[in-house]
């Protein structure tokens, strides 16, 4: 027997529909899926509701998109569950197959990797503290593409210190700066022109967002090493993780950002074609 939490997209009328009935498969063939609480009755799902968390599953499923896929990511907080990802948007670079697949994929599985059916692809994370003037540390979120600190007025750049291993390289006005995963770097990170880097690698991608500043680069560092950025000035900051704002950040506040201890793991079969998607995203030709 496996143990599925669903997690769907929530602007999507066709992945609630899917959540049901794939539920609905997963018992007749003796499995126990269920969707989060807050979920479900959102979704009209009342009967699939479950209150326990995701980490205590066996397999996560994801409907919708890499939005989904991060989404699902954060409900395991780390947790080594394998998560399938079920692409029901555009072409994504996280999710795994399309809608007419699930029934193959969630078949193979059921018969388990050891017997070849699939493979996990293991991805690294960020582990992301925030440290208030101080001295004191606050909350750690966890990200799989990127940690962002940057400006809360428009119209105005913020004043950024980086330091790495704990010396400090340079300052930035700007808009803001990223660090990134490899997974992070298709992400935001690459729309303020940072290089993409295989997810295989394991490094740490800084990329300035709009920089006043002539040395405008991306910095790709080892994962051994630190990275904190120190707001300076008297322009408050926020943090975003994978999307989400997190909290507000004072002057004199630091973002700490290393590699977690955990990884995510999403369900592969045959491989990641991740070339051959990237590939297809822009539109790239044979020659």
């Amino acid at each position: 027997m496996m143990r599925v939490v669903i997690v769907a997209h929530h602007g999507r009328s066709d992945a609630w529909s899917l959540a049901g009935t794939t539920a609905r498969w997963l018992r007749e063939r003796g499995h126990e899926p269920w969707v989060p609480r807050a979920d479900a009755v959102a979704f009209g799902l009342e009967d699939l509701a479950g209150d326990e968390p995701a980490a205590h599953a066996d397999l996560v499923l994801s409907l919708g998109g890499d939005g989904t896929m991060l989404r699902a990511v954060s409900l395991l907080d780390g947790a080594a569950v394998p998560l399938l990802g079920v692409n029901l948007g555009r072409l994504g670079y996280l999710t795994e197959i399309e809608v007419d697949h699930i029934t193959d994929a969630l078949e193979r599985v059921e018969s388990g990797s050891v017997r070849g059916q699939w493979e996990l692809d293991e991805r690294m994370m960020l582990d992301v503290a925030v440290m208030a003037a101080d001295g004191s540390t606050g909350t750690t979120w966890r990200a799989l593409n990127e940690a962002v600190v940057e400006k809360r007025e428009s119209g105005h750049t913020v004043d950024l210190l980086v330091r790495i291993d704990g010396d400090p390289f340079t300052s930035y006005a700007a808009d803001g700066l990223i660090v990134s995963t490899p997974t992070g770097s298709t992400a935001y990170s690459f729309s303020a022109r940072g290089p993409i880097m295989s997810p295989k690698h394991r490094a740490l991608l800084i990329t300035p967002v709009a920089p006043h500043t002539l040395f405008d680069r991306s910095l790709v560092l080892d994962p051994s090493e630190t990275i904190e950025i120190e707001v300076l000035g008297d322009r408050d900051a926020a943090v975003a993780v994978d999307g989400r704002t997190v909290c507000n950040l004072a002057a004199g506040a630091v973002v700490r950002c290393v590699p977690s201890a955990a990884t995510a793991r999403f369900v592969r079969f045959g491989g990641h074609r991740y070339h051959q998607v990237l590939k297809a995203k822009f539109g790239l030709i044979d020659r």
